[in-house]
């Protein structure tokens, strides 16, 4: 089985700036295939891709992922100032929960829905170990592994809060945002400070921000899963994600 968590981190894409409070999903009419900047990644030919679209759902405009034994990445650049605006805000739902999945597997890295960010570190920041393991990925994977990710995660079994490395690379950390079936089936307000868990994660406050994306990846438990998310914007410390 293809290491999709390393790939989910290794696929970098153009710079294009993304400015304070910009919407990052400002879609205009319902469409079967996502704008750009936004940009699906199918990871792993063997396997089926995981489907993307924007679809209103409740009222609310979005990206829907379709998943069904399947991957893919949806992805978009984005650089931010995250000293200035360093709190990302969105909205997600899900249809329910994977059953089989657990994220502390290799076999059970899947999600219902994922968002995450990668990031590159100040080359005064990678020492030899690190300069060494990054070398053996982009050998394999090609110049565009990043430096490091967060991923916030909607989990099936881990209270919110958990925080483990990823199961395939500690390059990645997981973050359980939301959990379980409780909220399943309505939009759900998420505020993370991407600067702050990412201090606390790789203790690095210089690091740049480059790249945004979702995903709903099925491929390792064969389950399905349907899960949207919509209005992702970064905002300043203390300002409130959306408007009443």
């Amino acid at each position: 089985m293809l290491r999709r968590s390393v790939l989910f981190v290794c696929i970098l894409l153009c710079a294009a700036g993304a400015h304070a409070q910009e919407r990052l999903t400002q879609f205009d009419v319902e469409s079967a295939d996502v704008p750009t900047p936004w940009r699906v990644i199918h990871l792993d030919k063997k396997v089926a891709a995981t489907r993307y679209s924007v679809t209103r759902a409740d009222g609310v405009l979005g990206i829907a992922a379709e998943a069904d034994h399947s991957i893919a990445l949806l992805a978009r650049p984005v650089e931010v100032d995250l000293h200035r605006t360093p709190v990302l805000c969105w909205r997600w739902r899900i249809d329910t929960p994977l059953l089989k999945a657990d994220m502390a597997t290799k076999a059970g890295d899947d999600y219902a829905a994922r968002v995450y960010v990668s990031f590159a570190l100040p080359p005064d920041e990678i020492g030899w170990v690190l300069r060494g393991k990054l070398a053996l990925a982009r050998a394999i994977w090609g110049d565009a592994v990043p430096d490091a990710a967060l991923n916030y995660v909607w989990d099936n079994r881990y209270p919110v809060g958990t925080r483990k490395p990823n199961a395939y690379t500690d390059r990645t950390r997981m973050i359980v945002a939301q959990s379980g079936a409780s909220q399943a089936g309505k939009w759900v307000v998420e505020r993370h400070d991407v600067l702050q868990d990412f201090i606390t994660e790789f203790a690095s406050p210089q690091a740049r921000l480059i790249q945004l994306a979702v995903a709903s990846d099925t491929d390792n438990t064969g389950e399905t899963a349907h899960a949207g998310f919509a209005d992702f914007q970064f905002v300043e410390k203390d300002a409130a994600c959306f408007a009443e």
